[in-house]
């Protein structure tokens, strides 16, 4: 084996890069995978999990009290649908930049009704709080709205999260595990999804025999495949594991693409799951689990 395959192997995967930690089993541990079994509850675990549980009630409780107002501020209506705060919608308002029903309405505290049609910047805005949810998605579900063949999606798993329709960012396979982020921000998801974001991801691959030092170092130096050569951030073996486990942090969002980069040159992927996108990680969410992103993840979210 080279120095050059040498140093892959040596390398520690994912230096702290926004937030982040060593990608090794203590970290996955944490992430609460429930391939590695589940840490022993104690009162601190029990306390932690009513205090979450709490918060996300009452951000849910907060949501479904817009749902059943008939009328609204505009400068909130203007707020939730995602354009601005409610201190810039008031500048908005007084600058005579928005309409009601086809009249410019300048009136601070104007009520607007569910019906009334809401226009700003020559485009129609819905009022509807924007929602982000973070779900940890298991095995045998799909990542879309709804399916032909009545197989399970990730719908069926957030059902009660917001009383607005939400969709998934980005896709995740049926066999593939891990993060996935649903919204109804349309604006962010575009972001979050389109080629020039770059959005950051990170996967625990398990493989159905051992990675050598060699194929490691090509996968780093790039592997082409039918759209082209298939960049990878990083990857290395997993600390304390098997060298049939990698972790790999990819950008490009291409079909399968970290199974046909093991698979064009000769591996087969047993298990893949996502332990980050975009600096969102499943800790503290169990399989199967979702949380409504804090106000912090959403700003980090907006400013990436």
């Amino acid at each position: 084996m080279t120095n050059k395959s040498e140093s892959y192997e040596k390398k520690s995967f994912g230096k702290p890069k926004r937030g982040g930690k060593n990608f090794d089993t203590r970290d996955k541990y944490e992430r609460g995978s429930l391939k590695y079994g589940r840490r022993h509850s104690s009162g601190d675990d029990r306390n932690d999990d009513k205090t979450r549980s709490f918060v996300q009630k009452r951000r849910l409780n907060k949501i479904e009290k817009d749902v059943h107002k008939d009328s609204i501020r505009l400068n909130k209506y203007i707020a939730n649908s995602g354009i601005c705060s409610r201190r810039e919608a008031d500048d908005l308002i007084t600058q005579g930049l928005v309409e009601v029903n086809g009249k410019v309405v300048t009136e601070m505290g104007y009520q607007v009704q569910k019906t009334d049609r809401v226009v700003f910047d020559g485009q129609s805005i819905t009022p509807e709080k924007p929602v982000y949810v973070l779900l940890n998605k298991p095995k045998g579900y799909i990542s879309t709205t709804k399916d032909d063949k009545a197989r399970k999606t990730v719908m069926d798993l957030v059902a009660n999260a917001s009383p607005y329709r939400l969709f998934p960012v980005g896709r995740l396979d049926r066999s593939t595990t891990g993060v996935i982020l649903l919204t109804n921000d349309g604006h962010m998801t575009k972001k979050l999804t389109h080629p020039s974001f770059d959005a950051k991801k990170i996967y625990h691959v398990t493989l159905d025999k051992k990675l050598t030092g060699e194929d490691l170092r090509l996968i780093a130096e790039g592997i082409r495949l039918d759209e082209g050569v298939a960049v990878v951030d990083q990857i290395s073996y997993i600390e304390g594991k098997p060298k049939n486990e990698v972790g790999i942090e990819i950008h490009i969002g291409w079909n399968r693409v970290i199974r046909r980069i093991f698979q064009r040159l000769g591996y087969e992927v047993e298990s893949l799951d996502r332990v980050m996108f975009a600096g969102l990680t499943k800790k503290n969410i169990k399989r199967g689990h979702w949380r409504i992103l804090t106000e912090l993840e959403v700003n980090n979210l907006k400013m990436l």
